[in-house]
């Protein structure tokens, strides 16, 4: 049984997401979005498929880099394919990026699932069929009754906790080109103001998304050691290892990391071995897919650490179902005046369904189990896309 295509659909559909100068989200007017369908087909029909960001799969990558390693191979030898093509990427003038790596390898996972008749999920190890979601918030803004103030922070994580079943919360706050941000004042302020709307018993974690200088992330981190936080990820540049030993050294705070360093499980393994994190962090889009996710989460385990899974989606719950040393799935980006629990146009349902217990539930579905509506993709396909 072999590849014999490999295609992507652009397609347009309705989203309230808007971008700012730096690319954070915010919610937004609906307007239309385009995002892509990756599929991979064998030789008796089967394909495997994931939705991707287009630019990542556009044609000229496929022809130049995907095709060439997939048409003809044997779709079950992901480990082979996946270290084949993560060798091309060599030559590529960094055209080849991880986010294409990790398409390609979702839609061979996928794939593989649907020829075996068995959930992603168990594939890679099978676990466990649930676990419990955090709430992720957006990063702060300036709506009024958003993500504005201290005060809006603490009101919806209360609401996340309370209300909606979330038992832990996860702060994104305030970066440019929001008026003052970053400042490391305003960050403990809003934990100080959710720690106080939540209780102490509610695991509490932050990301400042990497802006701050050694003194600032270490006061920092001091603060959140006072409020109980549970980690920090990424409050300074990632490039500086030593940094992060460091800041290690400084705090009982766990330092989660690397999110955003290239490298896929070798930096990662570099991290452990020297002493830069408490726990590691890895997410299927930033190091080229499951394959790699997996190698990282059994390094972790290897040194009784562990992987926290980066990000939402299909692909990061399969991981987080497949292996044994993760504590929760990342559920967001959450904010105020978004409804995250309604699907885009392009799903029949959400990938990550949560439960009133905050227990998100992985599919029984053969394959990654995400909801296509491929009537609808199809209908609202980009022309020459």
């Amino acid at each position: 049984m072999n590849i014999i295509r490999v295609e992507s659909t652009a397609f347009t559909y309705p989203s309230r997401i808007a971008r700012d100068s730096d690319g954070h989200g915010h919610p937004g007017e609906e307007r239309p979005a385009q995002a892509a369908m990756l599929e991979i087909t064998a030789e008796d029909g089967t394909v495997g498929r994931i939705i991707a960001a287009p630019g990542d799969v556009e044609e000229g990558l496929l022809a130049a880099f995907i095709r060439p390693a997939l048409v003809g191979a044997d779709p079950l030898l992901r480990e082979k394919l996946w270290r084949l093509m993560y060798k091309r990427q060599r030559g590529s003038g960094q055209r080849f990026t991880d986010r294409l790596l990790c398409a390609v390898d979702l839609a061979l996972w996928d794939l593989a699932g649907k020829l075996l008749g068995a959930p992603v999920w168990k594939l890679a190890g099978g676990y466990r069929a649930s676990i419990p979601a955090y709430g992720s918030t957006m990063c702060g803004d300036d709506v009024e009754g958003g993500l504005k103030t201290p005060e809006d922070y603490a009101r919806f994580a209360e609401w996340m906790v309370r209300v909606r079943g979330y038992g832990a919360v996860k702060l994104h706050t305030w970066m440019p080109p929001i008026p003052g941000a970053p400042n490391v004042r305003m960050d403990q302020k809003a934990c100080a103001a959710v720690r106080e709307a939540v209780g102490p018993d509610i695991p509490l974690m932050l990301d400042p998304s990497h802006w701050y200088s050694r003194q600032d992330a270490v006061w920092l981190g001091r603060e959140l050691e006072k409020l109980g936080f549970l980690w920090m990820e990424e409050p300074m540049e990632e490039a500086s290892l030593a940094s992060y030993r460091w800041l290690s050294d400084q705090l009982s705070l766990n330092i989660l990391g690397p999110e955003s360093m290239p490298g896929k499980h070798w930096t990662r393994a570099e991290w452990i071995m020297g002493g830069a994190c408490d726990m590691i962090r890895c997410g299927v889009w930033g190091v080229g897919g499951i394959t790699p996710c997996l190698k990282i989460a059994a390094t972790a385990e290897s040194f009784n650490m562990n992987c926290e899974i980066h990000g939402t989606g299909v692909g990061n719950l399969a991981v987080c179902g497949a292996i044994p040393n993760t504590t929760y799935y990342e559920r967001g980006l959450l904010h105020p005046f978004l409804d995250y629990e309604a699907p885009p146009a392009y799903l029949r349902q959400l990938d990550d369904p949560m439960d009133a217990q905050g227990m998100v539930h992985l599919s029984p579905e053969a394959g990654l189990g995400q909801a296509l509506d491929l009537d609808w993709i199809a209908a609202h396909r980009v022309e020459g896309r």
